[in-house]
């Protein structure tokens, strides 16, 4: 009997002991989220020959502490990780890799490039990660569609078919040429362009391919001249863009040129051309030329005031672009939030307007945009709106 009482002693003072103690709130279970901040992650070039895309990681980068500078979201902070990948695939997966498993990253937002996207593109999708705003307009994102993959980036079959319809409508040009990058990037503006010029009873005369690595473009030039095109499109690296009208200079070629909005960085291309780029036609996501626009005013002088050694362009203002619609969405995900939260919220975006072209998701729509600006280089201060925001149809 005593061995009872004693054992219910026992047991009673222990039950008294632990109501006594203070209970710790219970934090969030989600992977990346504290009770103070968010864990948002991307990759790109910030060296290498793809270097001048890197400036879409620091226009990112501005975006998010301006948020947190204005509260967070929902108490939070978000907390920006990001890796330099010089747009090599085999580094994309490594920093990928580790940015989920030692970062903890919650989502990620941005990804320079198609092929580095790609080679990680089935990671973070099987391990439910959202990912938001790939730069890259591949219809690899959206083709076939997957629940925690959303794209901003119109595609570039799109914007190939905007290029190509004013070049024959407006211009009267019917002969084209296209110097592309050898890989889905390239190989997919080129399928626009061939596409868009049999609908419009136009011809691609010439096609030319390119290596990242390449720096000699002579014998593509020559090629493209004696095909005796009109005009040529740019589907390349900024640097291999630079080379290609340098090298067309050099030789008396000068057919009308046009660019992807992988080139639409009118500042930065008008410099490193040598002002070569006058006159040079180019899609693009946004204007950040336009200083009438205060949300562009406040992006820049904050862009401005962070990175006084980086040109601001349509480089820095594209990192805004894709992270707009991720904050946006984080906002209305609420306090509670999880990654399937997220993708709802997402879903729910109908008309979103930030900097860019006017974004729409939904339960069966990932590909959240459509639409191109075209511009005309006038110097290195000015470009031409031509069309305001048009799609392929």
């Amino acid at each position: 009997m005593r061995q009872v009482r004693t054992g219910s002693l026992i047991l009673f003072c222990i039950v008294l002991l632990t109501c006594g103690q203070p209970s710790e709130k219970p934090g969030p279970s989600e992977p990346g989220v504290t009770d103070s901040e968010i864990v948002i992650g991307t990759w790109g070039p910030l060296s290498g020959p793809a270097a001048l895309w890197g400036s879409v990681v620091r226009g990112m980068e501005t975006y998010f502490e301006l948020v947190n500078e204005d509260g967070g979201i929902h108490g939070r902070k978000i907390r920006f990780v990001y890796r330099d990948d010089g747009y090599e695939p085999p580094r994309t997966v490594a920093a990928v890799r580790e940015m989920v498993q030692r970062e903890n990253v919650f989502a990620f937002a941005g990804g320079v490039g198609t092929a580095p996207g790609m080679a990680v593109k089935e990671f973070i999708t099987s391990n439910r990660i959202p990912w938001i705003a790939p730069a890259s307009g591949s219809s690899h994102w959206t083709t076939p569609p997957n629940r925690y993959l959303f794209s901003v980036y119109p595609q570039y079959g799109d914007e190939a078919a905007v290029i190509m319809r004013y070049a024959v409508n407006d211009l009267n040009l019917r002969r084209f040429g296209v110097i592309y990058q050898n890989d889905d990037y390239g190989k997919g503006g080129l399928t626009g362009a061939q596409d868009a010029a049999k609908a419009l009873g136009a011809e691609i005369v010439s096609s030319v391919s390119t290596e990242i690595q390449d720096s000699d473009l002579s014998s593509h030039i020559l090629r493209l001249r004696e095909s005796g095109v009109e005009a040529v499109l740019l589907w390349v690296l900024p640097r291999q863009a630079a080379i290609a009208l340098g090298t067309a200079a050099n030789v008396g070629f000068k057919p009308q040129w046009f660019a992807s909005t992988t080139l639409a960085d009118n500042a930065m291309m008008q410099e490193i051309t040598d002002g070569l780029w006058t006159g040079v036609v180019y899609a693009s996501l946004g204007n950040p030329l336009d200083t009438a626009d205060p949300t562009v005013n406040r992006y820049r002088e904050a862009f401005m005031k962070r990175h006084p050694d980086i040109r601001w362009g349509a480089f820095p203002s594209a990192g805004f672009i894709f992270a707009e619609p991720l904050v946006e969405a984080l906002r209305r995900a609420g306090p509670d939030l999880t990654r399937e939260k997220l993708v709802e919220a997402l879903e729910s975006l109908k008309s979103f307007k930030g900097s860019g072209p006017e974004i729409t998701f939904g339960p069966d729509i990932r590909q959240g945009a459509d639409s191109v600006l075209l511009m005309r280089s006038v110097s290195a201060s000015e470009a031409e709106k031509l069309l305001d925001w048009t799609g392929a149809q």
